[in-house]
């Protein structure tokens, strides 16, 4: 079995091994999407596969759409040669079910793929000046909104592409600007560009990020003051506010196996050079949400029909913030911090252990008292789902230290908004625990050193540009006092919030030796 076009022709044979093939003429909407693209897909890896072109296919299926999804790689270009090209664009979708049965589906939906080199964005300058475009969606990471280094300052790269005008950025915002400036020179017709990136807010980032580029391209003589009306014009350029939820690990080479058992060639996993592990197939949760502001300039597909929630602004920064705050980002990221710390190397296991259990489901009861209730998803049985299926799902090959990446970036959203919801409300604080402990844990963590002694690899994060390790590791208790304090590490003072004494507490019982953190969280959690 070939994942290629005609490997599918064999319809008997894929179906017979249990796979869901696509139920639409791919060649004909391959045709109808050259003509007249409708939805371009700007970062190629797993989460746009498993759940963007997952619920696109389903219109397709269903007859609701005739034309597929374009997507294009910056960041990582090897994606698109290695995970695209060779077999026709296709991808194979496995759900890993609780149960411990898997759903494996043939994607179809996106017909052409696309790097952003010099050639590319050739392509992708005919793409966007078409007017049957509605809607550009975006899995570029967090980070790829950022226009300011942790000083503050300008990126020289941003400056850099300030300086050069819309003929030849280089960083992806600049590109991006340069595209939609390109898209209002050729009938200024009207767009969605939606973040799918999990960070609060995401719309009003990405809009920042492209606006200050029509901005500094104006001052700069560039473009005319057109363009700047265009980009901040709501019924010209729409920036969509979204939130995005399924887990989506790497590939694992479990299921890899798995589906060469079939039959299936090509299910290698490969390493890129910048460091991505990628395969034509994808594997994820089967839970999945996914819900968009209603802010369509141009028109949009029924992406009601696909699943997908459309409401207004409010209701999707409420079910951001139920997620990000309280109901499934802090347990994340408290399983992961300290799963690194107890070594651990999947999600699962860590939910098999005692201690890490009662730490998530302690940091959920912290946060519920100031959950944001979207009204249309309960935040408890959100969060029973998250903490009794979701994390101990042992088919998810998901790891601690995958979600431990870029930690610093999260902190101040995941804990800092629940405590200065604490302070709005005028709870007290004195009885949180499993708070404190994780900030305390995220300190601990950034030593570098496990519970036994080990040296471990700290996930990537712009922190570690910093120092910070070395600086908290050679603190006193009186400078980690002083540490607290930071609103950037920490969302809020911590001292103000009335939580840095019990934080230095915590850092200082897991700094003992080996075996210190296994017992401080024994000793705090089921004192609770």
């Amino acid at each position: 079995m070939i994942l290629s076009n005609n490997g599918l022709k064999d319809i008997n044979l894929w179906e017979s091994k249990g796979f869901i093939l696509p139920k639409f003429d791919r060649e004909s909407v391959s045709e109808k999407t050259q003509n007249e693209p409708v939805w371009l897909h700007f970062g190629a890896g797993n989460i746009f596969r498993s759940l963007a072109a997952a619920a696109h296919q389903r219109l397709l299926n269903e007859g609701q759409q005739d034309k597929g999804i374009i997507v294009a790689e910056g960041y990582d270009p090897e994606i698109i040669d290695a995970a695209y090209t060779p077999y026709d664009n296709l991808s194979v979708s496995v759900i890993l079910k609780a149960d411990g049965s898997m759903e494996k589906t043939v994607l179809g939906s996106v017909v052409e793929s696309v790097k952003v080199d010099d050639y590319g964005i050739s392509r992708l300058k005919d793409i966007i000046s078409t007017k049957s475009l509605q809607i550009v969606t975006l899995t570029i990471t967090e980070k790829g909104y950022s226009l300011t280094g942790s000083d503050g300052k300008i990126l020289p790269g941003i400056e850099a592409d300030y300086l050069a005008g819309p003929s030849a950025p280089k960083s992806f915002i600049g590109i991006l600007a340069s595209l939609c400036y390109h898209r209002y020179i050729n009938g200024a017709a009207p767009l969605a560009l939606v973040s799918m990136d999990n960070c609060s807010q995401n719309g009003t980032k990405l809009f920042e990020a492209v606006f200050s580029f029509a901005v500094k391209w104006n001052e700069n003589g560039f473009v005319d003051n057109g363009f700047v009306k265009y980009t901040e014009d709501k019924n010209c350029l729409s920036f969509p506010w979204t939130m995005v939820d399924k887990i989506t690990p790497g590939p694992d080479n479990d299921v890899a196996g798995m589906l060469t058992d079939t039959g299936l060639e090509g299910m290698q996993i490969t390493k890129t050079a910048k460091g991505s592990l990628i395969s034509a197939f994808v594997n994820a949760e089967e839970s999945e949400y996914f819900i968009i502001e209603d802010s369509f300039p141009n028109g949009r597909p029924p992406l009601e029909k696909a699943g997908i929630i459309i409401t207004g602004r409010e209701i999707v920064e409420k079910v951001e913030k139920m997620k990000v705050c309280t109901c499934l980002n802090p347990l994340h990221t408290g399983l992961a911090i300290f799963g690194c710390l107890l070594s651990y190397s999947k999600i699962s296991e860590t939910m098999k252990d005692e201690s890490l259990k009662k730490l998530v489901q302690c940091i959920a009861e912290e946060g519920l008292p100031v959950v944001v209730d979207p009204g249309i998803i309960s935040p408890r049985k959100f969060v029973d789902t998250v903490i009794n299926v979701r994390f101990p799902n042992p088919f998810i090959p998901d790891t601690p230290q995958r979600i431990a990446t870029d930690t610093s970036l999260k902190v101040p959203i995941r804990f800092g908004e629940t405590l200065k919801a604490y302070a709005t409300k005028g709870l007290d604080v004195s009885d949180l625990r499993a708070i404190p402990l994780v900030l305390a844990g995220w300190l601990r963590y950034l030593h570098g050193i496990d519970d036994n002694g080990n040296n471990f690899q700290i996930s990537p994060d712009p922190i570690l540009s910093t120092g910070i390790g070395d600086t908290i590791i050679s603190a006193g208790e009186s400078d980690i006092k002083a540490l607290l304090s930071n609103k950037a590490m920490f969302g809020v003072d911590l001292i103000e919030a009335g939580i840095a004494d019990r934080v230095a507490e915590y850092y200082s019982m897991m700094v003992k030796g080996p075996g210190a953190i296994r017992n401080a969280l024994k000793t705090i959690l089921f004192s609770i």
